[in-house]
């Protein structure tokens, strides 16, 4: 496969804050590449570079084989982008606000409209289109910014928090829909702060704090890296405790963790282990509110990762400002 997303080394900095830090990424046509990180490690700044609204320091990076700095005009109209606010405007249509891209990017007024219909069904919007857009929910707002990134079909798309500020119900339809575009063959840079997002709709994730990639791979691969699999276990008495956590000890070899009446400690063999725990724990006649077998989140990764939680970093403020649709079609 061809490498849709490229970056190599890039840098910039806003001053004395080095926002990138030699960022390199690479993302295969048709897959979906995660961006991770929390606010202000950079994920926003890495977008802007990629499309051409921000201008590197140092490095170089290429969309579909374009070069980001040489032919700017070139990547735009390659790809589609949308970010953590809605960029529609408020006292248009929906149909109005397709029509509007469509005419930016360049289409005819027929083909812009007929475009715009086309979207409004395929987004379930057809229904609220004639509606102005400040009618809308969050969630239908951010399907019409969605759709208005894909008005020129362009072959890479970049998400930049797509599902920022959503209540739960909506952040699921969002990825229903930007699987369904995976599935049809487009190729996706999501940045996220939402670990789930990421382990949900990514082939493969860089984690990137304070402007540097820290680790890379799959979800699976990433939680590897957070010690593997834990056996937890919710008793019910307190005064068990001690005699778990020798159980433990001595089943596995690992250093067990203790928070009140629930015991902690990571394993290799996951299944067969918890077998056999669950064995002793009957022969011993402990009596137990929970036990099982946990999988390390992508928080955990990112602590073991880091050192620490994840928390704003240095990217300064104001470089996260989303960019309109009109700047990225111009």
């Amino acid at each position: 496969m061809a490498d849709m997303i490229r970056a190599e080394g890039l840098v910039k900095r806003y001053k004395e804050v080095e926002a990138l830090r030699g960022l390199d990424l690479v993302v295969p046509e048709g897959t979906v590449l995660a961006l991770l990180g929390p606010n202000g490690a950079g994920k926003t700044t890495a977008v802007r570079c990629l499309t051409t609204l921000l201008v590197p320091d140092e490095g170089r990076a290429e969309i579909a084989g374009v070069d980001v700095v040489a032919d700017p005009q070139g990547v735009r109209s390659r790809i589609g982008l949308s970010g953590q606010y809605a960029a529609v405007d408020e006292y248009l249509t929906g149909f109005e606000n397709l029509t509007m891209v469509g005419r930016l990017y360049g289409m005819g007024k027929a083909q812009a409209r007929a475009r715009a219909r086309e979207l409004l069904d395929r987004f379930d919007l057809a229904d609220a289109g004639d509606r102005p857009s400040k009618t809308y929910s969050g969630g239908m707002r951010r399907r019409l910014d969605l759709a208005g990134a894909l008005v020129a079909a362009p072959p890479v798309l970049v998400l930049d928090e797509p599902t920022t500020g959503l209540d739960v119900r909506a952040r699921q339809q969002m990825w229903d829909v930007i699987r369904e575009l995976v599935a049809s063959g487009a190729t996706l840079l999501l940045t996220t702060q939402y670990l789930e997002e990421a382990d949900k709709l990514a082939d493969d994730i860089v984690v990137i704090d304070r402007g540097e990639a820290i680790a890379r791979g799959t979800a699976d691969e990433l939680k590897s890296q957070a010690g593997g699999e834990r056996i937890e276990v919710v008793l019910a008495e307190s005064s068990d405790v001690e005699r778990v956590r020798g159980l433990l000890a001595t089943a596995t070899q690992g250093e067990v963790a203790v928070d009140d009446r629930t015991v902690t400690v990571a394993v290799d063999q996951g299944v067969h282990a918890l077998r056999r725990f669950l064995d002793d724990l009957d022969r011993e006649g402990i009596a137990v509110l929970d036990v099982g077998l946990r999988r390390p989140t992508l928080d955990d990764v990112f602590l073991s990762l880091t050192g620490h939680a994840a928390e704003d970093g240095d990217e300064p403020a104001g470089s996260d400002r989303h960019p309109s649709r009109k700047e990225v079609s111009a």
